[in-house]
């Protein structure tokens, strides 16, 4: 069951083309990446999708025209976005809080899970005293506790360091295999959209189209052996090619 649909989706600032037509689907219970040089416009198409921005175009979601995209997405940003004077459950709180469940239910709602996100006994710590991987599961704990139709990802561990980066896509994936979560991830990563994509988009430089889909037909858990390493250094390989073969982004003057 297609749950996104994009066709033909278009984007400019002026006289700057950011997406010039940006057709892509998202499956029920699919995990899909967009990759794409920087500047190509892949955050933009996410404000485009939670209606931060209006743009060009044809958006639907379960095949009717998606006019209520505050309902249909959870967002996790690049960065953790914990507010450092709310302990750590009114943190994971905030977005139900938002849409209007009391604190108490809200907090009856979220602490089940703390156990699963590897946060048990941090209920009540400050953020500044989590590691950058528990803060950035706290934040998708508070992304996915909001039960939306669908979770759009953008670069979620690019600012954890490489060892914290591996684990964490690791973990995400276990969680993804656990509850099949509808989801879109922006990344950077190769590896990281490999790792974890049942299919990845790979953009062109602004003004930014769609130059190759690629599906990972690898099974689950993956890097589990040396012989599905070398199946996914293969499509890396294939992907990295794509890229670099796709000229830069251009620059903006000062």
């Amino acid at each position: 069951m297609t749950r996104l649909e994009l066709r033909d989706v278009r984007k400019g600032f002026g006289a700057l083309d950011v997406l010039a037509g940006i057709s892509l689907d998202v499956g029920q219970g699919e995990f899909v990446s967009i990759l794409g040089p920087s500047g190509a416009g892949k955050s933009t198409l996410f404000q485009l999708l939670t209606g931060a921005l209006k743009g060009e175009g044809e958006m639907r979601f379960d095949g009717a025209p998606l006019d209520d995209h505050g309902r249909r997405f959870a967002f996790m940003p690049q960065r953790d976005a914990l507010m450092p004077w709310r302990h750590v459950i009114d943190n994971a709180t905030l977005g139900l809080e938002v849409q209007g469940v009391p604190r108490r239910a809200a907090r009856e709602r979220v602490a089940p899970l703390f156990a699963e996100f590897g946060l048990a006994g941090f209920e009540r710590a400050w953020p500044a005293e989590l590691s950058g991987g528990m803060r950035q599961r706290a934040a998708l704990l508070r992304t996915v506790v909001q039960q939306r139709d669908m979770l759009l990802l953008d670069e979620p561990f690019g600012a954890l360091d490489a060892l914290t980066r591996a684990a964490m896509q690791r973990w995400l994936e276990t969680m993804w295999q656990s509850h099949r979560w509808t989801a879109l991830l922006i990344t950077h990563d190769v590896r990281e959209a490999v790792l974890l994509s049942d299919r990845i988009y790979v953009l062109s430089a602004r003004p930014a189209r769609v130059v190759r889909e690629v599906a990972v037909p690898l099974p689950r858990p993956r890097g589990a052996s040396a012989a599905l390493a070398r199946e996914a250094a293969a499509i890396e390989a294939g992907i990295l090619d794509t890229l670099l073969g796709v000229p830069e982004p251009e620059r903006e003057n000062d």
